[in-house]
């Protein structure tokens, strides 16, 4: 109780999470991974984000991501060649539940994906927001496994748990029945 929960995707918004937890004035935990950032540029204002509100970074049909922290850059990855929407959801806890269910309403699915564990975890509290608003929709929750994971390479870790580009979209694809969006490009 009154503990809150933000999930920061890169290095920059790690400095962003932080600031805003510092300035909230109750308990906040920021969960972000062991080793190296995406490489993203560093902005030097240190600002808060909006208390408990997520962003959408791209916009798509059919299926949104809804990406909890460093696996947004994955998340975009996927959805460009699915043709999905994909949230920067920022927060665990307090979960942004406008923005689930505006996604709910205009997709026919919703993916969590998290690293952290899938039970329990960011997904969970997503399908809890769901079912207490009534309503249903096709959901995916994908994060780690409920078992120790050996230490070792991130990105290898990830890639054995299924969380890297390919395996999210080989999970989404197995799960939803799609194929990468097609893409014309025009030379002339």
């Amino acid at each position: 109780p009154n503990c809150s929960m933000l999930t920061p995707s890169d290095e920059n918004e790690v400095r962003q999470a932080l600031t805003t937890a510092f300035r909230h004035g109750s308990p906040v935990a920021v969960r972000y991974p062991r080793g190296s950032g995406a490489g993203v540029e560093i902005e030097k204002p240190l600002t808060e984000w909006p208390w408990g509100k997520g962003v959408v970074r791209r916009r798509g049909q059919r299926l949104a991501i809804l990406a909890f922290g460093t696996l947004l850059q994955p998340a975009l990855q996927v959805a460009e060649r699915l043709g999905a929407t994909v949230a920067d959801m920022r927060f665990v806890k307090p979960l942004d539940a406008a923005l689930v269910l505006e996604l709910a309403r205009a997709h026919e699915g919703l993916i969590t994906l998290e690293e952290g564990c899938a039970m329990g975890g960011a997904g969970s509290a997503v399908l809890e927001c769901l079912s207490a608003a009534g309503v249903s929709v096709p959901v995916q929750v994908l994060g780690l496994p409920d078992r120790f994971v050996e230490h070792g390479d991130p990105a290898k870790l990830l890639a054995q748990c299924g969380l890297d580009a390919a395996g999210i979209e080989k999970s989404i694809s197995q799960r939803f029945g799609l194929r990468p969006a097609l893409v014309v490009v025009n030379t002339l």
